[in-house]
């Protein structure tokens, strides 16, 4: 039986120990008490498990994996736990990020002013915390549903700052009801690591889950600290596969074929603009025979589920 007070914050971990006391730091200094923490850490190599030692908190609980299982299974395992211990919400929080002592209580209380399934919070860059990361975001169905970051580079200028209703969020930070994941399910962790939140909210705002915008709330992302940034052959790879991937499941094939010959109509163009160099292309091409493989790995777990 849930704990309708209690809420579960799910963090995964990899080599975080360069941001996680800052992290910590911002969890014990929220005035909501009522919480489980969760740490999922995928086989760091630094520090990491060494500071979660030192965190004297009986609310701290720490799954210690030994190998890397991916940010989206390592966020079904924290998910999978906090719903054990009775959990009414899962708060999905990015330990790469720095907040102010109402995060919590402020996105619990928008969720029961708005009636809303999930709430989200107005995100900063860290390192310019008056231009705007996300406030709030949105699908783009005639591109596929790639998603945009509402605002995003903008400075701040109070221009975001009405609550609404919005269809996409990263789960960098979320606040998730129970019933969310009663009805829609988890991560799918074929992603491994991107794309698996834009997946989780296309599958939300196909079921009609209502995702608020609350402005009032800050948090500041240290954006692309832990991965290299969005230039990073890592970051190129599993984007670029992950798209692919997103692309069949929710698409088909004929979807696919068509987003697919508008994607290698942009690569042509980028390399023709010296955006990209050969070895990018190359790159991406591996990529997108690697997501066509993740499609079919998929079809095939679908089945051995529902034979």
């Amino acid at each position: 039986m849930a704990n309708e007070d209690l809420i579960g914050i799910v963090t995964v971990t990899y080599n975080s120990a360069g941001v996680l006391p800052d992290f910590l730091r911002c969890i014990a200094g929220q005035s909501y008490r009522k919480f489980l923490l969760f740490v999922v850490d995928n086989a760091s190599s630094d520090k990491t498990l060494a500071i979660l030692r030192d965190w004297h908190d009986e609310r701290l609980k720490v799954v210690a994996n030994e190998t890397n299982h991916g940010v989206a299974e390592g966020n079904n395992q924290g998910i999978r736990a906090a719903l054990a211990a009775g959990c009414e919400s899962v708060l999905l929080l990015n330990n790469d990020t720095e907040f102010g002592s109402e995060l919590i209580a402020g996105l619990l209380r928008g969720m029961d002013k708005f009636a809303a399934d999930m709430t989200c919070p107005k995100m900063l860059y860290y390192d310019e915390p008056k231009r705007i990361w996300a406030a709030g975001g949105s699908f783009q169905p005639w591109l596929g549903y790639r998603t945009i970051h509402l605002g995003v580079d903008e400075l701040d200028q109070r221009q975001y700052d009405n609550p609404r209703q919005v269809t996409y969020v990263p789960t960098c930070c979320v606040l998730i009801r129970r019933r969310v994941f009663a009805k829609i399910g988890l991560m799918d962790d074929l992603y491994f690591v991107y794309v698996d939140d834009v997946d989780f909210m296309y599958r939300a705002l196909k079921a009609k889950m209502i995702l608020v915008y609350l402005p009032e709330l800050e948090l500041l992302h240290k954006v692309g600290r832990l991965t290299g940034g969005d230039t990073s052959p890592f970051h190129i790879r599993y984007c670029t596969r992950n798209r692919v991937y997103f692309t069949l499941k929710h698409f088909g094939i004929l979807g696919g074929i068509g987003i697919a010959l508008l994607y290698q109509c942009k690569v042509l163009l980028d390399f023709a603009a010296r955006r990209l160099t050969f070895s990018g292309i190359l790159l991406k091409e591996r990529s997108i025979l690697e997501g066509i493989s993740l499609w079919r790995s998929n079809r095939i777990r679908e089945l051995d589920q529902n034979p």
